[in-house]
């Protein structure tokens, strides 16, 4: 069914760090009067998600945009023609005013598709480096926002379009609490609380480091370990060690009760833990898993002085211990130099949904 007036469509997925700053806009986004639809994947975590907060959610076609040798890669070609005539027709009968797109390889015929048909269209660029859906829809963009100002350096001859607005966060992660947390997840007020998260899938590496250390960790924490789907250990079972898959609903207050936090380094987590202003240690994705974005956004962060790095090849036992161990001790230097920050959530989702509103006539 066609929405006529006032209609913003969301794009973004293959993983929850593509989908979430844009649930970040929709209070914000509907406060004006606007309404709001979402388009991505039919088979991506998006769908869930996006169903969940309420939003009309429209799957299309997509192929994935592999760097590497893959069979797949004679195929999806096709899937993302046929994302481009799924994603035009779709946005023929909806007539958005304004497309804003978070990444991800379903963005890609959205944005064409888009630029096709004349609408204006936005990209949130969250990493420091552009990843290759954004490279590939920079030409078609209106106006590029940024989390990070040095990725204006690295914009080329787009740069013109581009605005640092920082990261758009939930509210439920500003808003958690940290006697909440505790009593969720049955901590006491006695001992400081250690949140390790390893991202959205879990991390083996990180997981067996902290495992292997956990009778030194529980004698100074107790300890929250976020470990990724199928990956708990049921032989630990300890009052002070709590493991959970993932947390959702309950993920602001297990940051706002940590006094310390272990994670990866996507662009969210680490913008999510600067906001918080929680000390943290970060293990970026090994560039051998990834484009090398985390490590990328670790050494921007840690040259600000905001973050701990270890490098996921020197991760061991050992080495891991110590490095908790030293962002304790000398937490307070993190927190002061995190203060300086100048990059406010709200103010993020102000500035976007201005440049929003700049083409929604």
């Amino acid at each position: 069914m066609a929405i006529d007036s006032g209609l913003v469509v969301l794009t973004g997925g293959g993983t929850a760090g593509h989908v979430n700053p844009n649930l970040a806009l929709v209070p914000a986004l509907r406060s004006r009067g606007w309404q709001v639809a979402y388009i991505g994947s039919g088979q991506g975590i998006e769908a869930e998600l996006v169903s969940k907060a309420g939003i009309p959610f429209y799957g299309i076609s997509a192929g994935k945009l592999r760097r590497y040798w893959s069979w797949q890669n004679f195929v999806d070609p096709f899937k993302v023609l046929k994302g481009i005539s799924d994603a035009y027709g779709l946005l023929g009968k909806l007539k958005p005013q304004v497309i804003f797109s978070k990444g991800g390889f379903v963005t890609v015929p959205v944005l064409w598709s888009g630029w096709l048909r004349g609408i204006p269209t936005i990209i949130h660029e969250s990493d420091l480096t552009p990843g290759l859906a954004n490279r590939l829809s920079l030409p078609f963009a209106s106006k590029v926002c940024v989390s990070f100002p040095q990725t204006l350096n690295y914009l080329g001859r787009w740069g013109h379009k581009a605005v640092c607005t920082g990261l758009p966060i939930r509210a439920e992660i500003l808003g958690g609490g940290a006697d909440r947390g505790r009593a969720i997840f049955g901590f006491s007020n006695d001992r400081p609380v250690l949140l390790v998260v390893g991202g959205s899938t879990g991390s083996v590496a990180i997981n067996r480091a902290v495992r292997a250390i956990l009778p030194q960790l529980r004698q100074q924490f107790q300890i929250l370990h976020l470990c990724g789907r199928g990956n708990q250990d049921s032989s630990l079972n300890y009052p002070d060690y709590q493991q959970r898959e993932y947390v959702t609903t309950e993920l602001g207050d297990a940051l706002a009760m940590a006094d310390i936090v272990v994670s990866r380094a996507g662009a969210n987590a680490i913008f999510e833990l600067l906001a918080l202003q929680k000390p943290h240690l970060l293990i970026p994705l090994p560039a051998q898993s990834s484009r090398g974005d985390q490590i990328l956004n670790a050494q921007a962060f840690a040259e600000l002085g905001y973050s701990m790095v270890l490098l996921e090849a020197y991760l061991t036992p050992d080495a891991l211990l110590q490095h908790i161990q030293l962002l304790y001790t000398s937490r307070h230097k993190y927190t002061e130099k995190m203060q300086t920050n100048v990059t406010v959530p709200n103010r993020s989702i102000e500035q976007i949904t201005d440049i929003m509103a700049a083409f929604m006539g």
